[in-house]
């Protein structure tokens, strides 16, 4: 298995002990949570962490820890994840992203992810989606920019009805 990606900019690998405090302290910034219900500690950072390195563990694939090339920063995740909930969608894969805010609007979400989608065609995963609640604009352009086409929406089944964040935009890709 591989466990390195490289784009341009940047590279995307398994994650160390190092990374979880960044990663605690991204999930903390409400500029990054703004379209979650709320930030996460982190002890629900570590769960995170660990059930990251589980997935790579039992499936080969997962959550890639991005950092920037020139600097060696981590920066966020982005890659492969099973959906962990009921819908008509799934059992499935979804791709997705976070990064840390300083980091949004500079194309590194868009780099990082069609170079995992050329790796999830390689490890011959047939189709993959991804979703964000309506009100995520950039994470829905990200969705487009990477070749996605909308599916539909969908109310995610673990937000309550009332909440602003509850309606999610569905994107999909076929890749074989």
């Amino acid at each position: 298995m591989m466990t390195c990606i490289e784009t341009e900019r940047l590279i995307l690998r398994l994650w160390n002990a190092e990374d979880l405090p960044l990663f605690a302290e991204m999930n903390m910034d409400p500029e990054v949570m703004r379209y979650f219900p709320s930030t996460i500690s982190f002890a629900e950072t570590e769960a995170f962490y660990n059930r990251i390195q589980e997935e790579f563990r039992l499936k080969g694939w997962g959550l890639y820890a991005v950092e920037v090339k020139s600097t060696g920063r981590f920066i966020g995740y982005v890659g492969l994840h099973e959906i962990g909930f009921e819908a008509d969608f799934a059992p499935g894969v979804e791709i997705g992203w976070r990064l840390a805010s300083d980091c949004h609007n500079r194309g590194y979400a868009t780099e990082a992810a069609k170079a995992v989608l050329e790796r999830a065609k390689e490890m011959g995963i047939d189709r993959l989606y991804s979703f964000t609640a309506r009100t995520n604009i950039p994470s829905e352009r990200v969705m487009q920019k990477i070749g996605m086409e909308k599916a539909g929406e969908f109310e995610h089944p673990k937000l309550s009805p009332e909440s602003p964040l509850c309606v999610h935009v569905l994107y999909r890709i076929n890749l074989n």
